[in-house]
């Protein structure tokens, strides 16, 4: 059985230097805590957990001097709470998630109805809504939505950073016919698109696809639904422990990628196990 594990598989550059950032704070100051989980994997969350970075919903539960803002970022009055609590912040924000944010708050401040192709219940999407300040904001996921957009004058698209290149594009198209004036940042982090392309690039080649991540990461979701719409044997697994043998069992070749989130050690897991199966 051929298993052919993707390139780009795994931490990206922001969620590798927000875990290292985390566990170098708790070195050094023994207990803090995290506002919101540092990143979407709640086996990492947990191990976090074991070395004192413990997870809080709101500035109010805090009881820790040192704080540690996770890598989808934080809203801007979540920032100011912080700042006025005088607390010790290490900023784990991902710079693709801050330069999202800033090119949010230069539309908001220019007079643009700001457009954020995104979730709407994402962190990530709540920060970045966050920064366009009092102008006019949509959140939209999709071409659908988009079309229910009103016109206007001047308008601004930024994305989620995880967000496929071809759904972004497709929105921008449809606000091209909204207003007189466009002003678009590609805000999709390199990183996601290179994951994006390899994966549709083994699900085309493979008889089955695992996608390994967080059930709570939007990177991993969407991986696995840009490889089911080309592989429909596509199967997202948190870990090992997710995969039935029966999805694997007569093939002669398994693809595998896993999100942005997702940990080394969770990948070498399957892997191992789906060397055991085909023993």
């Amino acid at each position: 059985m051929e298993i052919v594990l993707a390139k780009s598989a795994g931490f990206c550059f922001g969620v590798k230097r927000a875990v290292n950032m985390a566990f170098k704070a708790a070195d050094a100051s023994g207990s803090i805590c995290s506002l919101g989980p540092l990143i979407h994997s709640p086996q990492l969350v947990e191990k976090l957990e074991d070395e004192g970075i413990q997870v809080v919903h709101s500035v109010s539960e805090m009881t820790d001097e040192t704080v540690i803002i996770r890598s989808h970022g934080i809203t801007r009055s979540e920032e100011d709470s912080l700042i006025e609590q005088k607390l010790t912040v290490v900023d784990a924000t991902c710079p693709f998630v801050k330069k999202a944010q800033q090119y949010a708050a230069l539309l908001g401040e220019g007079g643009y109805a700001v457009v954020i192709v995104g979730e709407q219940e994402h962190p990530e999407v709540q920060g970045i809504v966050s920064y366009v300040g009092d102008a006019e904001t949509a959140v939209v996921a999709n071409a659908d939505e988009a079309l229910k957009i009103p016109r206007q004058k001047k308008m601004g698209l930024v994305a989620q950073t995880t967000q496929s290149f071809e759904n972004f594009s497709e929105i921008a198209d449809i606000l091209l016919t909204k207003c007189k004036e466009l002003r678009v940042f590609n805000t999709i982090c390199d990183a996601t698109v290179v994951r994006q392309d390899e994966a549709r690039a083994i699900a085309r080649r493979v008889d089955v696809m695992l996608v390994i991540g967080g059930r709570n990461s939007a990177n991993t979701t969407r991986l696995a639904q840009i490889c089911s719409e080309i592989q429909p044997k596509t199967y997202h697994i948190e870990t090992a422990t997710g995969i039935d043998p029966q999805w694997v069992s007569d093939l002669t070749s398994i693809g595998i990628t896993a999100g942005a989130s997702t940990p080394e050690w969770i990948i070498r897991e399957v892997m191992e196990r789906l060397r055991e199966i085909a023993k």
